[in-house]
């Protein structure tokens, strides 16, 4: 029996299929794929993923998240104090084109709050703590985004970010599926069919993950030829920053005492980063920043799941062993 637990288990290689897909179909047939290049539609599919993610979120349940509180300061230690000295320190080999570092800080200074949970069950870590931290992660991240955004950045984030369309953005494709899945998670604890919606949610975040994917990219892709040595320059300081930051992690969790699989979950959250959450954000940039931006997350995205797959192999057996 197909169960949604399976789809979960095998969402890396359904994203990385459909990512090849979409890069075919987008070189090979640009004009058609360029239709897909509609903000509405995106956003909408985006908010939907949204939605489905968040109702997976254990919100209405967030005092149990400090039920351990070790493990919490641990993964906040690594997400907003080794995290963004580690990526200033990356951001120094890239070019200083603003558009490209405002998308790398985008991404990498935003902790991921869905698949490392899956992630971190694959490489033997304590995938329900990571749960019960997500709501603590994404409040958090909400918080400090622009604070790191202006620190690192200054005068050159307010001249590219507008903030209206950002605040517009972060109101659609955020607090309304937020505030839509909250009353749905609320409803489900005195309503069957609450509880059947909620379960029935459970099953969108991968396919809409897989379709968000494949409409960015088939549709963005042909026009990336102009940027693509930016793009390149970023590869890199994706890859040293995955090799860095489990070691990293792995010293944060023995300083806080925690046992094996609480450390290889804090592991997991520092080297897993939020395309999901930041990418609307960059489709709200002015047009010409937007597409270089929306690469920039993308081409983390290809990465970081490659980087997972190896994270699942050598996390348990060889960077934090029983």
């Amino acid at each position: 029996m197909f169960t949604r637990e399976k789809l979960e288990h095998c969402q890396a290689g359904l994203y990385a299929i459909v990512l090849m897909i979409a890069a075919a179909l987008g070189l090979l047939a640009p004009n058609w794929m360029a239709k897909l290049d509609n903000s509405i539609l995106i956003s909408s599919i985006i908010g939907i993923l949204m939605y489905g993610m968040f109702t997976q979120i254990p919100f209405i349940a967030i005092k149990e998240s400090f039920g351990n509180l070790r493990f919490i300061w641990a993964i906040l230690t690594v997400n907003y104090a080794a995290v963004p000295a580690v990526v200033w320190g990356l951001s120094q080999l890239l070019p200083n084109h603003p558009p490209v570092l405002l998308g790398v800080y985008l991404v990498l200074l935003a902790p991921c709050i869905d698949y490392v949970i899956v992630f971190t069950y694959l490489g033997r870590g304590n995938e329900k703590l990571m749960l019960l931290s997500t709501p603590v992660l994404f409040i958090t991240q909400m918080i400090l985004l622009p604070v790191y955004l202006w620190l690192f950045m200054g005068k050159s984030a307010a001249e590219i970010v507008n903030p209206g369309p950002f605040i517009e953005a972060f109101l659609i494709i955020i607090v309304l599926p937020l505030l839509i899945a909250l009353a749905i998670q609320l409803i489900s604890r005195t309503s069957p069919q609450g509880q059947t919606l909620l379960d029935f949610s459970a099953w969108i975040p991968v396919p809409f993950m897989a379709l968000t994917l494949f409409v960015i990219v088939s549709s963005q892709i042909s026009k990336l030829s102009e940027y693509m040595g930016l793009i390149i320059k970023v590869i890199p300081v994706y890859i040293a920053f995955m090799a860095i930051m489990p070691f990293i992690g792995r010293l944060i969790a023995k300083w806080f005492r925690l046992d094996v699989k609480s450390g290889r979950a804090v592991i997991f959250s520092g080297g897993t980063r939020n395309s999901l959450v930041v990418l609307p954000f960059a489709l709200s940039l002015p047009d010409d920043w937007s597409t270089l931006v929306a690469a920039i997350i993308v081409t983390q995205t290809i990465v970081e799941l490659t980087g997972e797959l190896i994270y699942i192999r050598i996390i348990p057996n060889a960077i934090l062993k029983e």
